[in-house]
């Protein structure tokens, strides 16, 4: 399942970050709708908002529905069917949605055939693996390049920060039925996780519940393309690219992510398995700092000297050629910074 995720980028980089080309293969970024509301976060939880990317035609019905725009949703499908007069009366978990049956429940069915695809889009997303002292996060995201750990380009420049994950959903639009405003909700299809990952959740198939899963990842701009150009590409087409993919990294964090009132840079930092809880600073420290606070202007954070102390070490995992070492170690690490001063315990 996907039970909490990080995007962390303010609302212009975010944009930029999901630039594309259109049916005319002209680049293009997509148009922002109720921006306002958009909040970054390093620790969202269903019930919270997030940003999804969506084909334009779903709000303008004349639109090329190869363009897409973004726009902030709850996290939670609430059904345009549902008649009672409070979201919150719903009384089923809708925040994941399983592949498997997302064609046979009423929940997901009539808004997947009506074309309401969309795609979330994160930092990444936590998973917990349960262990004889309670449960380790875990922090997983796409493969990064180098140029991901440099300060990002301004103005319209190509952007080369951050690669955001990119979900597959379900969104859905629910009327009060006494009138109001709309509400846009979307799910995220799980799929089986992934024979990486699935150490991560060290589960075990009982009474038919089925297996672990983890959410299902749109690889590249064609997957994208096809997902949200519902007008082009058929329900039928579409579902074949929910599947489990590989080209994920990971690494373990710290259990402060754990509260959902936790939201600042501690919540993705890489922590040294084992280690104990107070670690010393290193020169690594401010790099993943300056990155942090370069590219997420606008975002939660406090001030410096409020902010954790980070370590850069990492332990080997039950999957070693999918650890994040040198992934991390280039995003941490800028060398020549001089060492961070030593705080007090």
């Amino acid at each position: 399942m996907c039970g909490r995720t990080a995007c962390s980028l303010a609302a212009d980089n975010l944009r930029r970050a999901c630039a594309y080309r259109d049916r005319r293969g002209q680049h293009r970024q997509p148009e922002w709708v109720r921006q306002e509301r958009y909040q970054p976060s390093y620790n969202k939880g269903p019930q919270s908002s997030g940003p999804v990317l969506l084909s334009r035609r779903h709000l303008q019905q004349d639109a090329d529905s190869s363009e897409r725009v973004l726009m902030d949703m709850r996290w939670g499908l609430v059904p345009s069917w549902f008649k009672q007069d409070n979201p919150s009366k719903l009384q089923f978990n809708t925040s994941n949605c399983r592949s498997d049956t997302m064609l046979s429940k009423s929940s997901y069915k009539g808004a997947l055939l009506k074309g309401k695809r969309c795609v979330v889009l994160a930092d990444g997303f936590y998973e917990w693996q349960q262990q004889s002292g309670g449960k380790q996060p875990y922090f997983i995201y796409f493969p990064q390049t180098k140029d991901a750990m440099d300060k990002e380009m301004e103005g319209d420049e190509e952007w080369k920060g951050w690669r955001l994950l990119t979900m597959a959903g379900i969104f859905d639009c629910w009327e009060p039925p006494g009138g109001g405003e709309t509400l846009y909700t979307y799910t995220i299809i799980t799929v089986d996780a992934s024979k990486d990952v699935s150490f991560i959740h060290h589960r075990q198939v009982r009474a038919g519940k089925g297996v672990a899963g983890m959410p299902a990842i749109l690889d590249g701009d064609e997957a994208i393309r096809k997902w949200l150009d519902f007008a082009e590409v058929p329900t039928q087409e579409a579902v074949k690219l929910i599947q489990p993919t590989e080209n994920i990294v990971f690494h373990p964090v710290s259990t402060f992510v754990n509260n959902i009132r936790n939201n600042t840079p501690e919540c993705v930092a890489p922590i040294e398995l084992g280690a104990k809880k107070e670690v010393k600073a290193t020169p690594s420290n401010k790099g993943m700092l300056g990155w942090l606070k370069s590219s997420q202007e606008g975002s939660p954070q406090k001030k410096e000297n409020d902010l954790p102390k980070w370590t850069s070490q990492f332990i080997h995992s039950p999957s070693p050629k999918k650890t994040s070492a040198n992934v991390l170690q280039q995003w941490l690490g800028k060398q020549g910074q001089p060492a961070a001063k030593k705080h007090k315990a």
